[in-house]
């Protein structure tokens, strides 16, 4: 993602230059550093920002990904694609995280990826549990709390892989990981942790939920409804007397799968809990890691509370940017060779 022309105008890539500049920079300079953020000209609303994202074809061409498998919990290993730098242990290593129903291999994660290596960073592209097709490798679900799956690949990362810098990128349902994890660390991050960005970023669980549901929202909402309900029933097949399937009945939102699906089987009182619990808007005081967080009020269907706001613009540690427009995880402006 790149914002302007600079920054946000391929379309869910980063500028790493953008990360290296979060990392290094003193954080009274970061207010310089960005321009405004102008979108394609006929790409200028929210729905359109979003769909022509989704839709572009881009041509993202990786080198061989080595395959990590890192055991998070007793039950429960996680795949990553890794690539490495020739000096490995120097260079910025970005671990990114992906949106839900993505996966390593959505298409924005490789662009992310192709831009990072071009500057000389290592890129671990995770799978959150049961992304990727590793629905077989843990019989749990998967939902915006298991920060701590993250925090144990980054641990292992530094023992085994000895890397010495650490940032850390995450997208929509990610960026709420990403940022549950560095507010839950606060002052007590590993020290080859160097920042993290988030883009469109879940902060605020119930009110992104409901927005969902509004009639201009559905085409989305259902799309996710009928990826989640899939993988369910996967699961189903994989873990037989685990899951019920007959509890997809009826679920026509977002909201209702949460709360008769991913609240039961992952100890949460109801969606409500789910939401409180696991939106990382409670922790954004305590974020105390360089932090970039980029969101666009025409987001069709994330919404920040105005408090999440004030806690983020308060923070010291955090670079929180607003745009008017960019939609979700978007921001297409021209095209400027990048």
């Amino acid at each position: 993602m790149i914002f302007s022309s600079a920054m946000l105008s391929g379309g869910r890539h980063f500028d790493f230059a953008i990360i290296k500049k979060v990392c290094f920079a003193p954080m009274s300079e970061m207010v310089h550093t960005f321009e405004p953020f102008v979108p394609r000209r006929w790409l200028r609303g929210g729905h359109s920002q979003t769909i022509a994202s989704y839709f572009m074809r881009r041509q993202n061409h990786l080198p061989t990904a080595e395959k990590r498998f890192y055991q998070v919990s007793d039950d429960t290993q996680l795949v990553c694609d890794c690539h490495w730098q020739a000096d490995k242990i120097n260079a910025m290593t970005v671990i990114i995280v992906h949106g839900l129903e993505g996966s390593s291999e959505s298409s924005y994660i490789r662009g992310t990826t192709a831009k990072a290596l071009a500057v000389g960073m290592n890129v671990v592209r995770m799978n959150m549990r049961n992304c990727g097709g590793t629905e077989k490798l843990t019989p749990t679900l998967y939902h915006s709390g298991f920060s701590g799956d993250l925090a144990a690949v980054v641990s292992q990362m530094i023992a085994e892989d000895r890397v010495s810098r650490i940032a850390l990128v995450g997208f929509s349902m990610g960026g709420n990981l990403v940022l549950n994890l560095v507010g839950e660390w606060g002052a007590a991050a590993p020290g080859e942790v160097r920042a993290s960005a988030t883009v469109s970023p879940v902060m605020d669980l119930a009110p992104s939920a409901d927005a969902l549901h509004n009639r201009s929202n559905r085409v989305y909402e259902i799309k996710f409804v009928r990826g989640l309900s899939r993988l369910f029933r996967r699961k189903a097949m994989l873990f037989p007397g685990r899951y019920d399937v007959s509890r997809l009945n009826g679920i026509r939102s977002i909201r209702e799968f949460d709360e008769k699906i991913t609240a039961p089987y992952s100890g949460f009182r109801d969606a409500d809990d789910y939401y409180a619990r696991v939106s990382s808007s409670r922790l954004a005081t305590q974020i105390a890691l360089p932090s970039l967080i980029i969101y666009s009020t025409d987001d069709p269907f994330i919404r920040l509370l105005p408090e999440t706001r004030d806690k983020l613009r308060s923070n010291d540690f955090v670079k929180y940017i607003e745009t008017g427009r960019g939609g979700h995880c978007a921001f297409l402006a021209a095209p400027n060779g990048y």
